[in-house]
């Protein structure tokens, strides 16, 4: 029983060590991809980040949140510099009692830019198995013309109009095509991510470049009432 104990504590010191190599190499790559891109690197945790952004749900999920890997820098959107900032986010999820008792850690990457003025909220998915059974309860998202579109993403916010006016046809187009991951715009930032997984350095240019086609199809006279 001694050497099989040994042997126990052996085998977890060495994945406990291969971890911290894989998050040493992450940090190194993403780093470099800050300085590529023009941004600082913060490295360290940040324990503020999900106070800071409270408004997105994929950073209020369960406890023990931090962000990391954290990349700040400036992107053009609408022809004016605007605050971007991306990187990992961990949160933990504690579930049973005593001895049933279990921890499942989580980490996923996020891109979040500031646009230079406020909007109503606009939350653009994928449409899962969830919101069709809600929709076939009654709760139904935001319904397009296109009903390919309205199949594949489920839309919410407060005010319609503004949902129509960003997700004119050719946006509907646009999004079909690149199938991004989650769009969520809320008290002057937008957040985009899946919340499932961390990025490779291009995924982050990926998504990045996704932003700024994003925000180029916003119709000219909604850019024009926001500025007014």
């Amino acid at each position: 029983m001694g050497w099989v104990f040994f042997l126990a504590v052996l085998a977890t010191l060495a994945l406990a060590y291969a971890s911290y190599l894989q998050e040493k190499k992450r940090t190194a790559v993403l780093a470099e991809l800050a300085a590529d891109l023009g941004m600082r690197f913060a490295p360290g945790l940040d324990r503020d980040h999900d106070d800071r952004y409270a408004q997105f749900e994929i950073f209020r999920r369960g406890h023990s949140r931090v962000a990391r890997n954290t990349m700040l820098g400036q992107i053009e959107l609408f022809g004016r510099p605007c605050l971007m900032l991306g990187g990992d986010f961990r949160y933990k999820v504690t579930s049973g009692a005593g001895k049933h008792r279990s921890t499942r850690t989580y980490r996923f990457s996020y891109l979040i830019v500031h646009p230079p003025w406020q909007t109503p909220p606009l939350l653009v998915r994928r449409e899962g198995f969830f919101d069709k059974l809600k929709g076939a309860l009654g709760f139904d998202d935001i319904d397009f013309e296109s009903d390919e579109f309205s199949r594949a993403f489920y839309v919410q916010s407060t005010d319609k109009r503004f949902a129509y006016d960003v997700l004119h046809p050719r946006m509907m187009e646009f999004l079909l095509h690149e199938q991004p991951p989650m769009i969520d715009i809320e008290d002057g930032a937008m957040c985009v991510s899946d919340g499932r997984g961390r990025w490779e350095p291009d995924r982050f240019r990926a998504e990045i470049a996704f932003v700024q086609r994003f925000c180029e199809q916003w119709p000219r006279h909604l850019v024009k009432d926001l500025e007014n």
